[in-house]
């Protein structure tokens, strides 16, 4: 997995590249924003693969994290199959979802 950073305005972009599983989503957890000035939390999945329990742990507990700051977090651009775990688990429902 490879994940890319950009800063701009209070907001960080994730770019997050790969697999996200057991293995790699330890690596995503150490780039969420904790007690910075950072008001919204991107994170585009348009070139995520795969996302298994692991992964969406993480993505759960950047939700959770974001609104305890009184930010927000936008998942952008997943892919279908990305989007049907989402739909699967009920993610859909907990995370604002978003496609160019």
């Amino acid at each position: 997995m490879n994940v890319t950073r950009q800063e701009e305005n209070g907001t960080l972009t994730l770019l997050v590249e790969g697999r996200l599983d057991t293995t790699t989503a330890p690596q995503l957890e150490e780039q969420i924003p904790t007690g910075t000035q950072i008001q919204t939390l991107i994170l585009d999945l348009s070139k995520l693969e795969y996302v298994s329990s692991a992964g969406l742990r993480v993505l759960l507990c950047a939700q959770k994290q974001m609104s305890a700051q009184g930010g927000k977090l936008i998942v952008k651009n997943a892919q279908d199959a990305v989007l049907e775990v989402f739909e699967i688990t009920g993610f859909n429902d907990i995370l604002t979802l978003e496609h160019d």
